[in-house]
């Protein structure tokens, strides 16, 4: 009888989880290359801007590009958001270590488009914090961020902060709208 299935055209049980198997194997490694290039992207790119502010910009007048609404004004922020938490530059270095080794152990069941834009996106910016933390002064580790988009009444923040932020929110839609990482649909 199977092979009068196979010779028909009945699908073997088996063989379809093997070739269902199969042919998400190549949709999740290309989820993880989006996943690495859009980190690899948001890195770069703050990384660039950061080394530009500090060659360009710092001990320099702040340079006014929306009336007093905006402004790029380079500050050093050894805390987190708002300055907050300048004496546990040690805790968000390790903070962000974890984030970013979670992360890359995540990205082996990620097989969401969109997943893996969010988690890029945090990747990167983690990436981008972390660096300034470990090779900027006062040390290794205890380093202070560089900032310099400074909107009118809120705090000076950066690239590596936008990417994080945008990260998280896309995170947060993604969750309310049922969507895991591993690409299923849930409805609660």
């Amino acid at each position: 009888m199977a092979e009068a299935e196979r010779i028909i055209g009945t699908p073997d049980p088996a063989e379809a989880d093997e070739a269902a198997a199969a042919a998400e194997q190549p949709r999740g490694r290309r989820r993880i290359a989006v996943l690495f290039s859009v980190a690899a992207v948001a890195y770069l790119i703050d990384l660039v801007t950061k080394m530009l502010v500090v060659a360009k910009l710092e001990h320099h007048e702040p340079i006014e590009v929306i009336g007093d609404l905006l402004r790029f004004e380079a500050v050093r922020n050894a805390g987190a958001a708002f300055g907050i938490g300048e004496a546990f530059t040690v805790i968000f270095t390790a903070i962000a270590t974890v984030v970013i080794v979670v992360i890359v152990r995540l990205a082996r069941k990620l097989y969401s488009l969109p997943w893996a834009i969010a988690l890029g996106l945090l990747l990167g910016g983690a990436l981008g914090n972390l660096t300034d933390r470990i090779f900027r002064a006062p040390g290794v580790f205890k380093g202070a961020v560089v900032d310099f988009i400074a909107p009118a009444n809120f705090a000076v923040f950066n690239l590596a902060d936008t990417a994080i932020v945008c990260g998280g929110v896309l995170i947060v839609i993604l969750s309310f709208k049922g969507l895991d990482p591993d690409g299923t649909v849930h409805k609660d």
